[in-house]
């Protein structure tokens, strides 16, 4: 299954720092998302803009190119994969090959993601298959009550919050739901704090709705 990526290695982004980021091409997002298309922070002007490129193949390149450039960052490099995309596999399925690809490529170094792929059967089996690995991967919760059902699972989560969302909080079974870092400190960037890399977090990470799509977001929140 081919798919177009790109790596993008000193990130302008604020909230990221200086670190490299990927895109991956948009027939990797699942339609089952209720943010595609419809409240997704990749949908702002810039981002978006890229992702187009990256999706048309215009910008980027095949799987290969792309393992070989995460296998190329130094030993121990913090990186995050997909500020656009998801998990390598079209919509709804991951491709446990290409997976098992990006994985190997990120020996040694710190990768980490989200997917908002369905939790079935065999993309839990990838997904934890990657984070024993040593690839981070989190399920991605569309709220609070979402993100208690998905704890069963036992795999690192994240979830999508209302824009003013208190710093701390908890769900339902007293689990700790820690507001991203770098949302709410400007001396804090995923390259100062890199606690999305962890998968043996025993908290929530959870970023407020944000992005020219944030209204859309919260209305799926609601």
């Amino acid at each position: 299954m081919s798919h177009t990526y790109h790596l993008t290695r000193t990130s302008s982004n604020a909230k990221t720092g200086p670190i490299p980021v990927s895109t991956t091409s948009e027939e990797t997002c699942p339609p089952s998302c209720p943010f595609y298309r419809s409240g997704c922070y990749a949908e702002g002007y810039h981002l978006r803009k890229h992702w187009d490129k990256v999706s048309d193949g215009s910008r980027g390149g095949s799987l290969e190119d792309f393992v070989a450039a995460i296998r190329s960052l130094p030993r121990g490099q913090l990186w995050r994969h997909n500020q656009a995309g998801d998990l390598p596999g079209r919509l709804e399925t991951i491709d446990p090959a290409a997976l098992e690809a990006i994985t190997k490529a990120n020996r040694g170094k710190r990768g980490f993601t989200y997917t908002h792929k369905p939790p079935t059967r065999d993309n839990l089996k990838a997904v934890r298959k990657a984070n024993r690995d040593g690839f981070t991967i989190s399920l991605s919760a569309n709220g609070l009550r979402h993100a208690q059902s998905l704890r069963k699972h036992g795999l690192p989560l994240v979830t999508v919050l209302p824009h003013d969302a208190p710093t701390f909080q908890r769900l339902e079974d007293g689990t700790p739901v820690l507001t991203c870092p770098a949302t709410r400190k400007e001396n804090v960037t995923c390259a100062t704090c890199g606690i999305c890399a962890k998968s043996d977090r025993k908290f929530v990470v959870g970023f407020p709705a944000h992005g020219n799509q944030w209204r859309k977001a919260e209305g799926v929140l609601q």
